[in-house]
């Protein structure tokens, strides 16, 4: 069976991260490990105020995993994630496309704080300008 590549989003109880980051981030890595995962990168995203109390907390760190899992295993991998004492949340996306690299351009834009930005394709600027060159724009009489 093909095994899945899955994003991973944690919110770690923040007291506990922050005493000891190694213990809480390893428990990520070594339970999807054990499940017979490969971790492709696991790493902080960043520390900030939940916008409402999660199991009466009212901070979070955020962790972000990209990894590789056989789908039925996944069911397992979220029972032991919940009871957890270390993580409030866990949230699990399967990647639709394969990653070229396994880290999203959407996680470096967050932690930088830069806001998206897309210009348009070659092509399609080509395409847009032929079609307006072939447009005739009439005259506007100054009566009007």
């Amino acid at each position: 069976m093909a095994d899945d590549v899955y994003e991973g989003m944690f919110i770690f109880d923040s007291n506990r991260y922050g005493h000891d980051p190694e213990a809480v981030s390893g428990q990520v890595n070594s339970t999807i490990q054990k499940l017979g995962g490969e971790i492709l990168v696991s790493r902080l995203w960043e520390e900030r105020r939940l916008a409402f109390p999660i199991k009466s907390h009212r901070k979070g760190t955020y962790w972000l995993t990209y990894f590789r899992l056989a789908g039925p295993q996944l069911t397992t991998l979220k029972r032991e994630f919940q009871i957890n004492e270390n993580i409030l949340r866990a949230l699990f996306l399967r990647s639709i496309r394969g990653l070229s690299t396994p880290w999203s351009p959407r996680a470096d834009r967050a932690r930088r704080g830069s806001p998206r930005r897309r210009s348009p394709a070659p092509a399609v600027v080509s395409r847009i300008a032929a079609v307006v060159e072939d447009i005739e724009v009439p005259e506007l009489d100054e009566d009007v």
